[in-house]
C-alpha cells in the first residue's frame, strides 16, 4: 500500500552486496553510510535492496538458506576491531578485483574472523553477552533451528540437507540430540554471526530513517529446498519421505521458452498452511519488517494460482494451474501484524484474476520501462502497452529496470535500429544518454514511487548486469567503486527529483 496522502517519492535500487569494501563483498562497515549519505544528497527517500538472507546455490539471495536469516557476508569486520573482538590484523584485504563479489575468497576471509571474533566474544563484558541472549531468546523461533542446519551443513561438507544421513535429514529426535551435544559450540557460533548480523543491519537502517530514507526489502514467494525452512517444516511443502519434492515451481511455456521454465522449488502446502491459520508466513512477514520499511512481494501472481510441474519432468511443459491461497493469506497476515506497506511484483503474465486480487487487497504493482515499447506488426510502438507511462495510475511503483533486467544502456544497444528509433520518437531524445532518458521518463510519470537501479544512474553497460534469469552461475557479483558516486550525481538527480515533485521538502528543501 501506496499511503494517499504521502507524498510522491523517488529511490535506487542498490543491494548491499554491490557496495565497496575490502574484504570482496560489500558489507556494512563505512561504505553503507556513505551510501546513505549519498541518497540524502541526491534527494532520494527509498533504497530497495533484494533478501538479505544467506546465500545458497549460485549466490543467489532468491535461494537463501534461511528466509529469516541475515547474510554474514554482509558483515563489517572492521567494526568488530571497535568492540576488542579482532585484532587490524585479523583483516586481510582481498587482493580482488574492485568491481565483482568474490563469494569463495570472501566467505573464507569472513568466516574465519568471525570465528576467531566469537572466541574473544566469551571475554566481552556482560552486556554484550546479555544482549546476544535476549537476541536468541527473541528469535528462538527460527534462529536455533538456522544455527544448527548451518553446523550439520558444516560437518556434511557443504551437503543439501536431504543427502544428510536419514537421522539428521528427517530430524529423528534422538540424532539431533546428539548433534546438539557434539555441535553446540559450532551451533553458538552461528547464532552469534545472526546476532552481529542483525545488530549492523539495525544501526544502518537507523541512520537512513535519520537522514529520511525509507528501505524497500524482497520477499521471494519460494524458498530453496535446501534450506532450514524446509529442513525445520516439512510438512508445509509436497515433499515425499525422503525429503523430495513431489511437485515443483515453475512458469508455463510462453514465447519465450518453448519448454517454459523449472524453477525447482518445492511448493507450499497451502491446506497445511490455511489449517495452522498461516503462521510461518505471517511469521515471515513479521520477521522481514524487523528488517525494512516496505516489501517487495515477488511473484505475486503465484498467490493467485501457481505452475505446478511434477518433479519427475526435467522442464515445465507439463504442468497445471493451481489455486493459491488468495486473499486469505493477506487477511490473516493484517489480522495479526496490521496493514503491512508493500508493493506486489505483477510482472510477466498477468490474468484479469491476478489483477483483481491485487486491486481487491489494495496494493501497488510495478511497472518497468524496459517492458514499455512493444511493436505491432508495422514496427511501431501501439501506445497500449501498459508499461508506458501515459497508461499509468498513480498506484504503481515505476522502474527503468530491475535486477533481472540488463542495464539500460546495454538493452538499448541491443535493440534493432527501428527499435531504438520508435523509442527515440517517444522519448523526444537522441539516445546518447538512454539511460539518464529513461530516469527521467520514470520520474515525471503519473506513478506515485520511482526506482532506478544505480547501474542505470551511473550509464553503465552489460558488465554491470546483476542478473540473467536462467543462467546458473556469474551473477549477483558487480559492485560500485569508491569515487564512482560523485557529487555532480547527486548534484543532478537532486535536481530531477524536486522538479518531478518526488521531494517533500520542495525544490530548495
Amino acid at each position: 500500500m501506496i499511503d494517499p496522502s504521502a507524498p510522491r517519492a523517488a529511490g535506487l535500487l542498490l543491494h548491499p552486496t554491490s557496495l565497496p569494501g575490502l574484504h570482496g563483498v560489500g558489507d556494512l562497515g563505512a561504505g553503507v553510510y556513505r551510501w546513505i549519505e549519498f541518497l540524502q544528497a541526491s534527494r532520494q527517500t527509498l533504497w530497495q535492496v533484494m533478501p538479505l538472507g544467506p546465500v545458497g546455490m549460485g549466490n543467489s539471495p532468491y535461494a537463501a538458506r534461511s528466509a529469516f536469516a541475515g547474510n554474514p557476508l554482509l558483515i563489517a569486520l572492521d567494526q568488530l576491531v571497535g568492540r576488542g573482538w579482532l585484532d587490524p590484523a585479523d583483516l586481510p584485504a582481498l587482493d580482488v578485483s574492485p568491481h565483482q563479489v568474490q563469494y569463495d575468497e570472501a566467505e573464507a576471509v569472513k568466516l574465519g574472523a568471525l570465528g576467531r571474533a566469537f572466541e574473544r566474544f566469551g571475554a566481552s563484558p556482560p552486556a554484550d553477552r546479555d544482549d546476544f541472549d535476549a537476541f536468541c531468546a527473541k528469535h528462538r523461533a527460527w534462529v536455533d533451528d538456522y544455527a544448527m542446519f548451518m553446523a550439520i551443513k558444516e560437518v556434511e561438507g557443504g551437503r543439501a540437507w536431504f543427502d544428510w544421513p536419514p537421522g539428521l535429514a528427517l530430524r529423528d529426535p534422538h540424532a539431533l540430540a546428539e548433534a546438539q551435544r557434539t555441535l553446540a559450540d559450532r551451533v553458538r557460533f552461528h547464532q552469534f554471526a545472526q546476532w552481529v548480523f542483525f545488530g549492523q543491519w539495525q544501526a544502518a537502517r537507523r541512520y537512513a530513517h535519520e537522514w529520511g530514507v525509507r528501505i524497500v526489502g524482497d520477499i521471494p514467494i519460494f524458498v530453496a529446498h535446501d534450506s532450514a525452512d524446509v529442513w525445520v517444516h516439512r510438512d508445509l511443502f509436497y515433499l515425499d519421505s525422503h525429503g523430495q519434492p513431489t511437485v515443483v515451481a515453475g512458469v508455463p511455456p510462453d514465447a519465450f521458452s518453448a519448454t517454459g521454465q523449472r524453477w525447482g522449488n518445492p511448493l507450499y502446502n497451502w491446506e497445511r498452511l490455511a489449517a495452522e491459520g498461516y503462521a510461518w508466513w505471517v511469521e515471515r512477514f513479521g520477521a522481514t519488517l524487523e528488517l525494512v520499511d516496505v516489501i517487495r512481494l515477488d511473484h505475486f501472481r503465484g498467490f493467485q494460482a501457481y505452475w505446478e510441474v511434477p518433479a519427475e519432468y526435467e522442464t515445465a511443459q507439463h504442468g497445471r494451474w493451481v489455486p493459491g491461497p488468495r486473499a486469505a493469506l493477506f487477511d490473516a497476515v493484517e489480522a495479526h501484524l496490521g496493514r503491512v506497506p508493500m508493493i506486489v511484483e505483477d510482472l510477466g503474465e498477468i490474468t484479469p484474476d491476478v489483477i483483481e486480487l491485487r486491486e481487491r487487497l489494495g496494493f501497488p504493482g510495478m511497472k518497468v520501462l524496459q517492458f514499455a515499447f512493444g511493436e505491432d506488426a508495422r514496427g511501431v510502438p501501439t501506445g497500449r502497452n501498459p508499461y508506458l507511462p501515459h497508461n499509468y495510475a498513480r498506484e504503481f511503483v515505476v522502474y527503468t529496470g530491475t535486477h533481472d533486467n540488463d542495464t539500460t544502456v546495454s538493452w538499448f544497444a541491443s535493440l534493432a535500429t527501428a527499435e531504438r528509433q520508435a523509442i527515440l520518437r517517444y522519448l523526444g531524445g537522441d539516445g546518447r544518454e538512454i539511460a539518464w532518458d529513461l530516469i527521467r521518463l520514470a520520474f515525471q510519470s503519473v506513478a506515485d514511487w520511482a526506482i532506478v537501479p544505480l547501474q542505470d544512474v551511473l550509464s553503465l553497460g552489460a558488465e554491470a548486469r546483476m542478473n540473467v534469469p536462467g543462467r546458473p552461475t556469474g551473477n549477483w557479483g558487480w559492485r560500485y567503486t569508491e569515487g564512482a558516486l560523485t557529487p555532480a550525481y547527486a548534484e543532478r538527480l537532486a535536481d530531477l527529483t524536486a522538479a518531478c515533485a518526488r521531494w517533500p521538502r520542495g525544490p530548495d528543501g
